[in-house]
Parts: structure tokens; sequence; C-alpha cells
């Protein structure tokens, strides 16, 4: 019973750690990454599926749970209102699968 319970413990603590939850900022300076919503996929550096679920959000793919506090967040980011002054372009999809890097060169935003 008790290596049951550590083993489910590490799992849920481990998964977590590698989930991509994100936080949107009111102001740009409190934001580690400034983010510009592109209309088209091709336009993208990253496609983001918002998962409803923080377990379902995992690694560096694009798979985004939005927390309701900072403190909860592995990233804040700021939705910016000008591609120019992005440091990440997204594209919101709406199937998970489609989810992931266009431009690999810009992961490091998200780690």
């Amino acid at each position: 019973m008790k290596t049951i319970f550590i083993t489910l413990f590490a799992f849920l603590f481990l998964n977590n750690l590698n989930a991509q939850c994100v936080y949107s900022v009111e102001y740009k300076s409190d934001a580690d990454v400034k983010v510009f919503v592109a209309d088209y996929k091709s336009d993208a550096d990253l496609v983001v599926y918002k998962c409803q679920y923080k377990s379902d959000a995992s690694g560096n793919d694009g798979l985004w749970y939005f927390v309701d506090y900072k403190s909860d967040a592995k990233k804040k980011i700021y939705f910016v209102e000008y591609k120019s002054d992005a440091d990440l372009i997204i594209y919101f999809a709406e199937y998970k699968s489609d989810a992931g890097w266009k431009n690999s060169s810009k992961k490091h935003l998200m780690y």
C-alpha cells in the first residue's frame, strides 16, 4: 500500500513539473515572453492547443494550460498587439494533434 501511494504521488508530482502552465499577465514588464496571436497557422512559430485540464498539458510541445494564479505558472506571457513586438508568434489550434513547433529555434523561450 505504501509503495502504491509513493508511486502515485511521484507520478502526479513529476507530471505537473512538465506541464506547460501559462499565466497571462496584465503588464508587459511582468512577462517572461511576449506573444502575438497569428490569424494563420503558417505565420506561427508555435501552434498552441489550450488544454481543459492541467494533466493534459505536458512538455514543451504547444499544449498549454492557463492557470488562475501567477504563482502556479511555469511561464508568464503577455499578449502584444503587434507582431513586431512579440518574442513568440502563436496560433491557437482547434485540435490537440495540431499543436507543435514550426520554428524550433524559439523553443528556449518556453523552457
